[in-house]
């Protein structure tokens, strides 16, 4: 019967596979894969001589979850084929902003295959580091930016905020040149000043694809945010704004009267 592993390569061109993932990539029977540079490409063909692309899956102008599908119906051929042991690999961590893995999986779990996916490093992995921050002081909370505006979700101002996806806001379609919309800025923009002061520092980020060069920080005001160009694949992290209010009751119950003890 077939199998199905799903894996990442990491952001960082190579450097960042886990010594895990490539021995799937190296054993499997086919190896399917997606990835954002000629170099992770080359070495994945070099790697395993089925190595077989799913770029084709994406259309110019059509919208990207056509694409998904079809990323997830051909994985799902192979699997099905006796005794084919598939790899499936994406750029940076296969389960984020990765439909067609979750996708793949769970119909194979469904028709009674052996499926699973193992860990990567994301893009927030690396925005974590570049940044200089730590998630579990202050919390965190990230979305996908169209779903921000769309939804317009409960979020603290006092925690650590990361929008993702801000260059193709409102944009669900597919572009090889990679020319999206622009005007969705604007209104991430004022929905934001909603809840921050226009002088707030905030950070456009974009990890850096190869080791040997740096991520590209944009540090500005939040009111100058879509007054410039910024990266297609560019993320947003806006900082903790106030101090925020510790529940009395529950600093007497925890027993941590002392402030010490309530910042460890």
């Amino acid at each position: 019967m077939g199998s199905l592993v799903v894996v990442g390569t990491g952001i960082s061109s190579v450097a960042q596979t886990t010594l895990e993932a490539r021995g799937h990539m190296e054993q499997a029977d086919k190896l399917l894969y997606v990835v954002a540079d000629p170099v992770t490409e080359t070495w994945i063909r070099r790697l395993n001589l089925s190595a077989e692309s799913l770029e084709d899956c994406y259309q110019d102008g059509q919208h990207r979850g056509l694409a998904y599908q079809a990323m997830t119906d051909r994985i799902l051929e192979w699997v099905r084929k006796d005794d084919t042991r598939v790899c499936a690999v994406f750029y940076g961590h296969p389960g984020v902003f990765v439909r067609p893995s979750h996708a793949s999986i769970r119909q194979a779990l469904e028709e009674g295959f052996e499926a699973r996916m193992l860990p990567g490093i994301s893009a927030e992995d690396c925005l974590f580091a570049d940044l200089g921050f730590d998630p579990a002081v202050r919390g965190c909370q990230t979305f996908e930016a169209t779903d921000f505006l769309l939804r317009k979700p409960r979020f603290d101002p006092v925690c650590h905020v990361i929008l993702w996806q801000i260059g193709v806001i409102g944009d669900a379609t597919y572009s090889s040149e990679g020319n999206y919309r622009e005007d969705g800025l604007p209104v991430l923009r004022e929905e934001l000043l909603k809840h921050y002061p226009a002088s707030h520092e905030i950070f456009v980020y974009a990890a850096s694809q190869f080791s040997i060069a740096k991520p590209i920080i944009q540090r500005m005001p939040l009111e100058e945010l879509g007054r410039s160009t910024i990266p297609t694949i560019a993320t947003l992290y806006v900082p903790p704004h106030g101090e925020g209010v510790s529940d009395p009751e529950m600093v007497k119950r925890l027993g941590m009267e002392d402030p010490l003890r309530a910042s460890a």
